[in-house]
């Protein structure tokens, strides 16, 4: 039996301004799943591969499933419900499946809306799959399957949560193969993703994955990832690596010895993680720096201590500017992550947040606008307060306002996001940077794609 996995075509910022999506990841590892269980998997990274609606139909078509399994996040929903539409006009019979964040978390939404989704499964997805894949082939019912949201009667039922997997090694190695792999470039490097790890034990109000993938820390040995990034480079030619991980420095001993292995397996890649400030040292950055690392993301989120205690972060402006400066001296290139536009910010607080970003010693920001996404405190703290601005999921961009400020208007939020970019890449230094290091490639593609991201959804405040 066949079936398709599937990422829809929507609008993308990340690849606007790179000209590239990272690999869907999860869709891979699924597709491993289902070809441990005999089935004949296929992935379309529509995303990526640039298809239009009715391409995407031929591909279907052409590939004749029997399962179709679609991912998104949040601001995809409204592409899903089409690819849904469209799974059911070419195979009126084939079981249309639904995984991510958005659907763990709105699984009756989705089923009320979408008459063409027929089971949505919750969180973690592998086992999950190998067993309505057992079903399905011995023509049982998925009344008992763990983990999945479903119609009975007229009814939408939910079934138990499923137990997260304990042994990351017993998953199976995610199907590259079935990925156009040729396609993942950035700067004309080949471009890889590997997951380390699941789970977040911290507890920041705006994110979802301690929900979705538990507050305990689960990893996968450090042969297995190792044998995952000799895979990438050596059957795929990928140079460029990104972790996915959450914090993929919350074991310090362990990405010593990742590390220490890619240097003694002579791997050729340099690659690039996430980190916190408070899980990050010189040692840890000169480890990575000496296996090929060259940036390290920080989850900085504010300057100011009012809004770093309501989002809940854990962490202090002091430890950030100490990481920032430990990664620096270890030749370490650090992007900065900073939000602004929370409910109870006033507009002192998000300019100190544009000015820290200055001051912290960031190679680059990355600046979004606080959004409450399905399933964080934060969207319950906008349900409860009345906050939310639309339901539209597309808006739910983190460059769009969706939430109301108590203090600010949405243009006067937008028009503070605009500044925090102007202020930080057109700092002259770090245009001369840009030039030297880049070619320029901030100035001349990055800040002008994000601009017309920007504009496009400044405009629509005013629709």
């Amino acid at each position: 039996m066949r079936i398709l996995f599937i990422t829809p075509p929507t609008p993308s910022v990340v690849k606007e301004v790179l000209g590239s999506g990272g690999p869907p990841l999860g869709l891979a590892y699924l597709a491993a799943t289902a070809r441990e269980e005999g089935w004949e998997p296929g992935i379309i990274d529509a995303l990526t591969e640039g298809l239009s609606l009715r391409e995407l139909e031929r591909r279907i078509s052409g590939f004749d499933p029997d399962v179709v399994g679609i991912t998104a996040t949040t601001s995809m929903m409204p592409d899903v419900y089409e690819v849904a539409k469209i799974v059911k006009g070419v195979n009126e019979g084939a079981l249309v499946l639904l995984g991510g964040p958005h659907a763990t978390f709105m699984a009756h939404e989705i089923l009320r809306e979408c008459p063409h989704v027929d089971l949505v499964v919750r969180g973690e997805g592998e086992e999950t799959l190998r067993e309505i894949l057992g079903k399905l082939e011995k023509g049982h019912s998925f009344r008992d399957v763990l983990g999945v949201t479903y119609r009975e009667g007229g009814l939408i039922k939910d079934n138990p949560p499923r137990p997260l997997i304990r042994d990351l090694d017993a998953l199976p190695h995610p199907e590259y193969d079935l990925l156009p792999m040729e396609k993942y470039v950035v700067n004309g490097v080949r471009f890889g993703a590997v997951m380390t790890s699941r789970g977040c034990p911290y507890n920041c109000v705006f994110c979802s994955s301690s929900l979705q993938f538990g507050k305990g820390w689960r990893s996968h040995s450090v042969d297995r990832v190792i044998d995952e990034l000799k895979i990438l480079s050596e059957e795929f030619g990928v140079k460029e690596v990104e972790f996915l991980d959450d914090t993929f420095t919350l074991n310090p001993k362990r990405v010593e010895e990742i590390s220490k292995r890619v240097v003694e397996e002579k791997l050729d890649i340099s690659w690039s993680a996430s980190s916190r400030v408070n899980t990050f040292n010189y040692q840890i950055g000169c480890s990575m720096r000496r296996a090929g690392a060259h940036t390290v993301y920080f989850g900085i989120e504010s300057g100011s201590d009012r809004t770093l205690k309501f989002i809940e972060k854990g962490i202090s402006r002091m430890q950030s500017m100490e990481a920032v400066k430990a990664a620096k001296r270890a030749g370490l290139r650090v992007l900065g992550s900073f939000v602004m536009g929370f409910p109870y910010e006033t507009e002192d607080e998000i300019r100190e947040t544009i000015s820290f970003a200055n001051r912290v010693g960031v190679d680059l920001a990355q600046f979004t606008i606080a959004t409450p996404y399905p399933g964080t405190r934060l969207w319950e703290i906008a349900l409860e307060k009345n906050l939310l601005l639309t339901r539209n999921w597309r808006k739910f961009t983190t460059v769009d306002v969706v939430m109301k400020n108590i203090y600010l208007t949405p243009q006067m939020i937008k028009k503070l996001f605009l500044w925090a970019y102007l202020t930080f890449y057109l700092h002259p230094r770090r245009v001369i940077e840009d030039v030297i290091r880049n070619r320029g490639f901030i100035l001349r593609r990055a800040i002008p794609a994000a601009f017309k991201f920007v504009k496009r959804s400044i405009l629509s405040l005013w629709e």
